[in-house]
């Protein structure tokens, strides 16, 4: 049997679409240059440039798209992040609350059943019950 919690689904796919997200709204919004982005989310101009250009993140924007909770939320966490003297908790629990968000809509759920066809058949309830 395969294991393949939730949380890596999340770190594989839901992490990188939010990063792609919220760069292109930090460059497209704010005005930010790729460098002072890079820096401000602690990643390399280089890894900017593919989330720009869709080489990373891309697995999962369409369905986070679909989610006006959740483009919400990542605006919000684009403004915090361009707001200078963010705190690094406020960050976090608006990241966080990301993710929430999509286990609740059961979007994760998607991939996970992509990643592991047996969860289809077996009811999994665990996104449900944690957010």
């Amino acid at each position: 049997m395969k294991m393949k919690p939730p949380c890596m689904i999340i770190v594989k796919h839901v992490l990188p679409a939010i990063r792609a997200l919220v760069v292109k709204e930090l460059i497209e919004n704010y005005g930010m240059r790729k460098v002072n982005a890079s820096a401000l989310m602690e990643l390399t101009p280089a890894a900017i440039t593919q989330y720009l250009k869709g080489k990373r993140g891309a697995t999962f924007i369409h369905e986070m798209l679909q989610s006006e909770e959740i483009m919400r939320r990542v605006s919000k966490l684009a403004e915090t992040l361009a707001r200078k003297g963010a705190s690094m908790e406020d960050v976090m629990e608006q990241l966080c609350g990301i993710c929430v968000t999509i286990r609740s809509e059961e979007l994760a759920c998607i991939l996970h059943q992509k990643e592991l066809p047996a969860l289809k058949e077996c009811k999994c309830n665990i996104c449900k019950h944690s957010a």
